[in-house]
């Protein structure tokens, strides 16, 4: 889940900032494992920079409707990722419509677009086999109900308006958002990751901008172990005082040890690499 983040950077010489981003990439908490989040710091937005960042990684990537995610999913990749869409972002269309003027249309959508997080509610502890299970009998059906009600619906309504708007972004990515409900183990939206950065991006207000792009990539470094220490459930101080003891006398062949990730798991990363 990838998603990022406009930040200031301090413009020596020129007395004002420019802008540069920090890209976060989280990992899926319906599947097995430790929970990892990690953050780059890139001077631009470029697409080039996610395509870096993932390289020749495979799976799936839950993604916004960006341009900049697109070249990852091209069939003329060597091996592209296949993406998600965002639940969670095709509801905020019709949220925004119905806030502005009280759509029927749109309060209606976002009543069925419950009903689908109602589902995933009531399968937050099940296994991965019986969340998919679940999903057939009860998210598929929905979504076949709900496409057919977009599709009628868009018929009746007229070009160019929000309504349209609204409507014509969920049908265009229906197929990626619709993915998700064919397994047991993709999530429905993006919002844990969205909830991972919106801190830093509160956090702009106070400290307002980084000195230098090295700066702000050693912020981002920063950020990744500490994140990542409290998706984990551990107590930042705790495991910062404990790693800042056992650093200098830390032989460097064994540097990947204090990472706040299980040793088993930090194990298969060093097979995998």
């Amino acid at each position: 889940m990838p998603i990022e983040t406009p930040v200031a950077q301090l413009d020596p010489g020129k007395g004002k900032t420019r802008k540069a981003y920090l890209w976060a990439y989280r990992s899926n908490d319906l599947e097995p494992g430790p929970r990892i989040i990690i953050f780059d710091y890139q001077t631009g937005r470029s697409d080039r920079h996610a395509q870096s960042f993932l390289e020749n990684w495979q799976g799936h990537l839950l993604v916004d409707d960006y341009g900049g995610y697109k070249a990852l999913f091209a069939e003329k990749q060597t091996e592209p990722c296949t993406e998600l869409a965002c639940w969670a972002h095709a509801r905020r269309k019709f949220f925004d419509l119905h806030l502005a003027n009280n759509s029927p249309m749109a309060l209606e959508a976002l009543q069925r677009i419950g009903n689908l997080y109602t589902i995933e509610a009531e399968g937050k502890d099940l296994t991965i086999a019986e969340r998919q299970q679940l999903r057939e009998e009860k998210s598929l059906p929905e979504l076949e109900a709900l496409h057919d009600w977009l599709m009628k619906t868009r018929a009746q309504t007229a070009n160019g308006g929000g309504s349209a708007k609204a409507l014509d972004y969920t049908l265009k990515r229906w197929a990626n958002l619709t993915r998700y409900a064919q397994t047991g183990h993709l999530p429905i939206d993006n919002n844990p990751v969205e909830n991972v950065i919106r801190p830093i991006a509160i956090g702009k207000k106070n400290w307002l901008f980084t000195g230098s792009e090295r700066a702000g990539k050693r912020a981002a470094a920063i950020q990744t172990l500490f994140g990542t220490v409290q998706l984990n459930g551990l107590n930042s101080s705790d495991w910062l005082k404990d790693t800042l003891i056992k650093l200098p006398t830390w032989p460097n062949s064994r540097i990947d040890e204090l990472l706040p990730l299980p040793p088993d798991y930090i194990e298969l990363l060093k097979k995998n690499n």
